[in-house]
């Protein structure tokens, strides 16, 4: 995996190409030849020297913290891309350690099988669970939103293994990988419903939250649920009330 201050630096530049001026005040003029801002508007929103901020994306300093606070401000970054640059530039406390058990705990899988009206899953690191494209009403969205994710949790787990070598085959393997990949989108959570296809209830339209256990992040239980009354909800109960295997 690159090292963390040339990925600093790619999505530091990813996001300030993808920064609309106007968003910030800037107004368009026919001159501009850059997507998103130029390095010297990010600088002096920023109030530091063009120079200091192009090494920052170069990878070639190290970022202080206030300055990566202010960097974080003239771009807009969110919540979570605030913690993913803190995590690369290394302030945002211990990286998680590299090797996890695979094995779910056993209050997690009691609550799964407690779980009666939504389908739920538990996560390990990298979020390894299997997808089918064909289960997804709108796959390229659900993907990029998984690859956003992933990308989160390589730079908390940046030692680990499996999560090393999961990405790298991914790269290899899938060219719509590579290009959400190289978009350095970041994202822990979905807020926005994900529709889904079922062979027996049709399309489902459910909101996605996940529960981290305390003192052991790396095992997180996701939740699939649909607002009280909607015919996503009316659904899932006739599915909960079919036979098994039916």
């Amino acid at each position: 995996m690159t090292r963390w201050p040339d990925q600093l630096g790619a999505f530091l530049r990813a996001r300030r190409e993808s920064l609309d001026p106007s968003s910030v005040g800037i107004a368009a003029d026919r001159g501009r030849r850059v997507a998103g801002l130029r390095r010297s508007e990010v600088a002096a929103r920023a109030a530091i020297s063009t120079d200091y901020y192009t090494r920052v994306e170069q990878g070639r300093i190290a970022v202080s913290e206030p300055v990566l606070h202010a960097v974080a401000r003239a771009l807009r970054l969110t919540g979570e891309e605030r913690h993913y640059a803190a995590t690369l530039a290394g302030h945002s406390g211990p990286r998680a350690p590299g090797r996890v058990p695979p094995k779910a705990s056993a209050t997690l899988l009691r609550l799964l099988d407690e779980l009666v009206l939504s389908p739920a899953m538990i996560l390990g690191p990298g979020t390894e669970i299997n997808d089918i494209r064909a289960r997804h009403l709108d796959w390229p969205r659900a993907a990029r939103q998984q690859v956003a994710a992933l990308r989160y949790d390589s730079a908390c787990r940046p030692d680990d293994p499996a999560l090393v070598a999961t990405i790298a085959e991914l790269g290899e393997r899938d060219a719509d990988f590579r290009r959400w990949w190289n978009e350095h989108g970041v994202e822990s959570r979905h807020d926005r419903p994900t529709g889904y296809r079922h062979h027996h209830a049709g399309e489902l339209w459910l909101d996605r939250d996940v529960l981290v256990r305390p003192g052991d992040p790396a095992q997180r239980l996701l939740t699939l649920t649909a607002p009280p009354g909607s015919t996503s909800a009316a659904a899932l109960r006739r599915l909960s009330a079919a036979p098994k295997g039916g």
